[in-house]
């Protein structure tokens, strides 16, 4: 008995000396690069507003049931309906979003709404250049090249929120990952009481 004791004192320490480090977590991923900030956000939003505020006249000026009577399509009608909602979709969503700038799914909602917007002043421009006054439809697609940079900044802004969002999603992914494993490695608690 003396001589087992003997032996386990001695390969005791040499085999804790060998059991496996704790495995080191995965590096979580590289965070994405930086997001616009707030006010650049709302400063571009304005900018924004403004370009849609300066088409709602040469809107107003359009008249789609003349163009009807000269043997347009009644489609022209309802897209000009269906423009001057969305100018007014599109400055509450944009609106809205300037008051909290981190929220995606409002991010998102205005960019939709400003590109319905652009889709039916695409095509309402076409209309006054065939049937109303050509100088009207270069007006307008003037004022629409003007908010291409904003646009362009606006949409990187929302791919870099959607891609800030996934990175702290991955990160609280992780972290749950962790403590999983940390509480599944521990003893289970309470054993028998006597």
């Amino acid at each position: 008995m003396k001589t087992i004791l003997l032996l386990a004192v001695i390969l005791a320490p040499a085999l804790f000396a060998q059991s496996p480090a704790p495995a080191k977590p995965a590096a979580s991923p590289a965070p994405p690069a930086g997001v616009l900030a707030d006010w650049d956000v709302r400063r571009t939003l304005d900018s924004l507003q403004t370009q849609t505020r300066r088409l709602s006249p040469l809107l107003a000026r359009m008249n789609p049931d003349v163009w009807v009577k000269m043997g347009a399509p009644y489609s022209y009608v309802e897209q000009k309906k269906t423009a001057e909602n969305e100018i007014g979709y599109f400055n509450t969503s944009a609106d809205s979003l300037a008051r909290d700038p981190d929220k995606l799914s409002q991010a998102l909602d205005t960019y939709f709404r400003l590109e319905a917007l652009d889709t039916e002043l695409a095509s309402l421009i076409n209309g006054v250049r065939k049937y109303d006054n050509p100088a009207v439809a270069d007006i307008m697609q003037g004022v629409l090249n003007e908010g291409g940079r904003n646009t362009t900044q606006f949409r990187q802004y929302i791919t870099d929120l959607a891609a800030q969002r996934e990175h702290e999603y991955q990160v609280m992914d992780h972290e749950a990952q962790r403590c999983r494993g940390n509480i599944s490695r521990q003893p289970a608690a309470g054993g028998k009481s006597k």
